[in-house]
């Protein structure tokens, strides 16, 4: 099974991603677009788990992002709420990954800013993002 590693650029913040991710999320909402973060899904300690202490942001209530207290890199959200089945949703940030390890994974577009509504693919991965 592939798994993806992610840390912030101090190292104090590492997380690591069980599976290859079937597309990374770029979001247009008011803070994802000002972090400037590709997205990938999972549940806290399931599939996704996270090492060193962070420093969380509420935002709403919904979610909290969580930041590198040293470096200020975003590492990750959490779902303030559990799921029906007790399982807490998070997304790690991609752009922690080296970029060999995600490149091709392709871009899904969510317009988390006006309808909420998932957009259609334009066929870019993340290495267009980034090179």
């Amino acid at each position: 099974m592939t798994t993806l590693n992610g840390s912030c650029l101090c190292g104090a913040v590492a997380w690591t991603l069980a599976g290859q991710p079937e597309g990374a999320t770029a979001c247009n909402c008011t803070a994802c677009r000002r972090y400037g973060v590709l997205w990938a899904y999972g549940h806290e300690n399931e599939d996704i788990h996270v090492s060193g202490a962070t420093r969380p942001f509420v935002r709403g209530k919904a979610l909290e992002f969580h930041f590198c207290p040293q470096c200020g890199c975003i590492a990750f959200w959490r779902g303030l709420r559990l799921d029906e089945q007790g399982r807490r949703r998070m997304a790690v940030n991609l752009r922690l990954c080296e970029p060999e390890a995600v490149a091709r994974i392709p871009i899904d577009h969510f317009d988390g800013l006006d309808t909420f509504d998932d957009l259609p693919r334009d066929g870019r991965c993340v290495g267009d993002y980034w090179f």
